[in-house]
């Protein structure tokens, strides 16, 4: 075989692999629900990959009519787009959350945020990743996440009824004029002051994210020195077990 022929095989042979890859093992097909919870199964090749890639590029081209068009690699929601809250249980090893987040950044998508700790079982981690996408693109990262060897199972929350929080930690400038102020804008979201400087008011608020949201637009205007926040957590109401 000649060197155009060998060329012309390997462009062949690229252009029919799949838009994902995996270098890790996939894991067994029909892998069975449990308690009724939503996994998405890695079933192979996706059908659908054309079709996602049509409308991503869609996307792209109405983003890139925009005035306040975002720079590349931004992740952009779109009218078929929305958050999704996923858990990932996956085993607790090194190197995981790097394999993990490698898969969402192939795809070019913007963790909105993410959360992980060990679970009831110390040999299993969970993540809980919120993320925007439209839905075929979002089983298309879901078929890619089970094809690595580190992860047991992944769960949609879109449809289940859940308790979720977020804690926040907000570090505000206080003087001896405005403390007062900031004390009873945190009692009225319930927040604790976790500590009380000359210069400063470290706040600890817990709840949903729109609390958070908004506790942090009040306390805005006192200035901000410092401000992280966990990203949310979930659990099912229930005795459904995920």
């Amino acid at each position: 075989m000649n060197d155009t022929a060998t060329i012309e095989k390997e462009v062949e042979i690229n252009e029919t692999q799949p838009i994902l890859e995996s270098n890790a093992p996939a894991q067994a097909g029909n892998v069975a629900l449990e308690n009724g919870v939503p996994t998405i199964i890695s079933q192979g090749p996706e059908k659908d990959a054309p079709a996602v890639e049509a409308a991503k590029t869609a996307a792209s081209a109405a983003v890139s009519t925009s005035a306040h068009a975002p720079f590349a690699g931004v992740n952009v929601m779109s009218g078929a787009e929305h958050l999704h809250t996923i858990s990932i249980l996956v085993e607790n090893q090194p190197g995981v959350l790097s394999r993990v987040s490698h898969v969402f950044a192939r795809r070019g998508f913007n963790l909105e945020s993410l959360a992980v700790s060990r679970t009831e079982d110390p040999t299993v981690s969970r993540m809980t990743v919120v993320v925007a996408g439209d839905d075929a693109a979002f089983t298309q990262i879901g078929k890619q996440l089970l094809k690595l060897i580190d992860v047991i199972k992944v769960i949609d929350h879109t449809r289940d009824d859940l308790v979720n929080r977020e804690l926040a930690l907000i570090k505000v400038r206080a003087t001896s004029a405005n403390r007062g102020e900031i004390m009873q804008i945190a009692n009225a979201f319930r927040a604790k002051m976790v500590d009380i400087g000359e210069d400063s008011i470290m706040i600890e608020v817990t709840g949903k994210e729109a609390k958070v949201d908004a506790i942090q637009t009040m306390l805005e205007p006192f200035e901000i020195l410092e401000l992280v926040r966990t990203g949310k957590i979930v659990l099912v109401r229930g005795p459904k077990q995920t």
